[in-house]
């Protein structure tokens, strides 16, 4: 099994995205979508990056965004990935990719038909990330979906050639379990916060955790 892309998101301080940046993680991302509790300005993203300088690629976290909305933080923050996360449409995305020339990444709700979406979004989708959907909540929920169904959407986006990331309720504690279903990677939030902060602790047992039992796989 190769190493999982590792995405840790939701940076909201300085000191957030100075933890998240000091680990082994592949991505950092930020949330880019008002009245969310980990909203972020791209004024101030683009400040903490300028200083860290981080060696992860980039990721913009945007619901139903306006293309003026992601030129705006472009403008502060040279992102790397856009990820979409509310209802857009195949055309929103090509729009988007036409616009900005980045890759972008589409959420798909495990509740809410996704192995169908995911073929709606085949050949534009340049990745996807799974996730569940709780009414009334936008963008993440920190709540884990069946972790049986991953092999499906894995096998799916590999048919795509696209990645696919797991989201929602990932902890030190269940890390495990996830890289035995072999995911090509994982997108964490909550799991590593305290306090509603960043915990370097937590990130560390994470990442420890997944290159032990990736490398435990790997033995087999």
């Amino acid at each position: 099994m190769k190493e999982p892309i590792i995405k840790f998101c939701g940076n909201r301080s300085l000191s957030d995205l100075t933890k998240t940046t000091s680990s082994s993680a592949t991505h950092v991302g930020f949330i880019f979508v008002r009245k969310t509790k980990r909203y972020v300005r791209p004024e101030l993203a683009g400040r903490w990056v300028r200083q860290i300088r981080p060696k992860q690629k980039l990721v913009g976290v945007f619901i139903d965004p306006s293309i003026e909305e992601i030129e705006e933080v472009l403008h502060f923050v040279p992102l790397d990935v856009i990820q979409l996360h509310g209802n857009e449409k195949v055309s929103d995305l090509l729009k988007i990719k036409e616009s900005f020339g980045l890759p972008v990444w589409k959420v798909i709700h495990h509740q809410q038909n996704g192995k169908n979406q995911m073929e709606v979004f085949q050949g534009v989708a340049d990745g996807y990330l799974i996730d569940s959907k709780i009414k009334g909540v936008s963008g993440g929920t920190g709540v884990r979906f069946d972790w049986e169904a991953i092999p499906e959407y894995r096998d799916i986006a590999f048919e795509q050639g696209v990645p696919c990331l797991i989201a929602g309720g990932v902890t030190p504690e269940n890390v495990a379990e996830l890289i035995a279903y072999r995911p090509e990677g994982i997108d964490i939030s909550s799991g590593i916060e305290k306090d509603e902060q960043k915990d370097l602790s937590k990130i560390q047992a994470i990442t420890k955790e997944v290159e032990r039992n990736v490398a435990s796989i790997s033995r087999r």
